[in-house]
């Protein structure tokens, strides 16, 4: 079996797949399994950012450390984070006529792409892997998704969150590309109580 490493763009892998749908509460290297299950899942790199309180969502941070923690158990899955930027700025209020502009607080989630196109990198200049899987559909990644499959000679797949179209350039480039889709998600669900070294870890209740 081939030695895989997976690169996950944790937010591209939420809103793509599991926003809006009961499987949030996911264990990726069970996912890893059912999408990977030919080849043998050496690291598991995750790229996130810590998500602030929001007044329609206070308790979203206290979600995600719950699920960070869950996902620590997880052996050979490592963790890493960008950040947030938040910045006020004018755009067109939908549908205003005449036209309208309106000051906006727009969050921007920073790094995570580019810390795993690092990570990816090294990974393979260094030939830690045998294939390399990244699951996202940001083209944004297009370059180091080529540089891996054509200057390194490693085969790279994408598995592709969201529902839509895959990305045309990653299309171009990959080695294989599939969809990651609402069944895959409702089998790699973590039981709902997890244990770690401090205890229980709960599913929470109104993710």
């Amino acid at each position: 079996m081939p030695k895989a490493n997976v690169y996950i763009d944790g937010f591209n892998l939420y809103y793509g797949a599991a926003r809006g749908t009961p499987y949030k509460w996911l264990d990726l290297s069970r996912l890893c399994q059912v999408m990977l299950p030919g080849d043998l899942i050496q690291e598991i790199k995750y790229f996130t950012a810590r998500v602030s309180s929001r007044p329609h969502d206070p308790d979203a941070p206290t979600r995600q450390q719950i699920y960070l923690r869950a996902l620590r158990t997880i052996p050979n899955l490592s963790i890493h984070y960008g950040h947030f930027l938040t910045h006020s700025c004018r755009m067109v209020l939908t549908g205003s006529s005449p036209v309208q502009k309106v000051w906006v607080d727009k969050t921007e989630e920073k790094g995570s792409d580019v810390n795993l196109a690092a990570h990816l990198l090294r990974d393979a200049y260094n030939r830690r892997f045998e294939v390399a899987v990244l699951i996202t559909n940001d083209s944004d990644l297009l370059e180091p998704v080529r540089i891996v499959k054509d200057e390194l000679q490693l085969p790279i797949g994408i598995l592709n969150p969201h529902p839509g179209r895959h990305s045309k350039q990653l299309q171009q480039v990959a080695t294989f590309i599939k969809r990651i889709r609402q069944a895959d998600l409702a089998a790699a669900q973590f039981p709902q109580v997890v244990l770690d070294s401090k205890g229980p870890i709960h599913k929470p209740a109104t993710w």
